[in-house]
């Protein structure tokens, strides 16, 4: 299996408060998904951070 995106453990804080905790995430080559939650859910976050806008604090 060839992933394009693989991480594990991302997190990121905000003034010590955690927005993203621990996320781990593969994605297969090749195939779709999308990020749904509420607003302040750390959706635009996580895929900053994925993308390299935003460096994960841990």
């Amino acid at each position: 299996m060839e992933y394009c995106i693989e991480t594990f453990s991302l997190t990121k804080n905000y003034n010590g408060i955690p927005v993203v905790n621990a996320l781990s995430l593969r994605v297969e080559r090749g195939t779709f998904h999308g990020f749904l939650g509420p607003n302040g859910a750390g959706k635009s976050t996580t895929i900053k951070m994925l993308t390299g806008i935003v460096a994960p604090s841990s």
